[in-house]
């Protein structure tokens, strides 16, 4: 099994997936993907086809072509025979509403299971993970349920933020999260930050980008961990 979960698709100030791209391309290696399946889902306030011409071509950048699923007659056969399932950010309850309407859930499972390369960001790293209620979004629409793909056994909190923003008297990111772990008592909570990501290779988890991830745990401080800490106790079953 083979994961590239990134947290945002693109930094302040930068091009649109500029500090992905690289990250995208390593994660890749030498594999030239012939049927790259791209699932545009979480788009709300543009359309699928605009997502599509987005992300295609800033990936052409690095010599990967894309198609969306939505010009498929049937998503769960395109997956199907997809070589490479790519998941993009937006809405996160639209996104995994529509996979649930599309009856993808089950195929994409099975196919990064049999070792299809699977890159997500943002909303697209929310559903790799068991349920997305670790999400930042509002819920525009009522999926069938929370679960989602269940491909790693821990929650991401995408575009994890540290401060509390000035005159905001609410909630920090990291009260919500305890607020999640304090209910879900045996999930570990992945505060991922803009500009990082996870490469998960069956049970090797490595983090990469400059800054630290935050983690969290019911019962326990949370921590700072880095690229060079072990991140393999994440993915043990709960």
């Amino acid at each position: 099994m083979r994961l590239l979960l990134i947290s945002n698709s693109t930094n302040a100030g930068e091009e649109y997936l500029e500090h992905s791209l690289p990250k995208i391309k390593k994660f890749l290696g030498n594999f030239q993907p012939q049927n790259a399946i791209f699932i545009p889902y979480a788009a709300v306030t543009f359309s699928f086809d605009q997502y599509e011409q987005k992300v295609d071509e800033r990936l052409e950048a690095i010599g990967l072509k894309v198609k969306s699923i939505h010009h498929y007659p049937d998503p769960s056969d395109a997956v199907q025979h997809a070589d490479l399932i790519i998941i993009g950010g937006g809405n996160t309850f639209h996104l995994l509403k529509l996979m649930q309407d599309n009856n993808i859930i089950e195929p994409i499972q099975q196919k990064v299971m049999e070792g299809t390369p699977y890159i997500g960001w943002s909303a697209g790293s929310n559903v790799a993970c068991p349920t997305i209620k670790t999400t930042n979004d509002m819920p525009i629409v009522e999926p069938v349920s929370f679960n989602a793909l269940s491909l790693v056994h821990f929650q991401i909190n995408p575009h994890y933020l540290d401060a509390n923003p000035e005159g905001h008297a609410g909630e920090t990111r990291e009260q919500r999260i305890e607020e999640f772990i304090e209910v879900n008592r045996n999930v570990y909570v992945i505060g991922l930050r803009e500009g990082t990501a996870l490469v998960i290779e069956d049970h090797k988890i490595e983090l990469i980008g400059e800054r630290p991830a935050r983690v969290f745990h019911f019962g326990k401080e949370p921590v700072e961990l880095g690229p060079k800490d072990d991140l393999s106790f994440l993915n043990l079953d709960f």
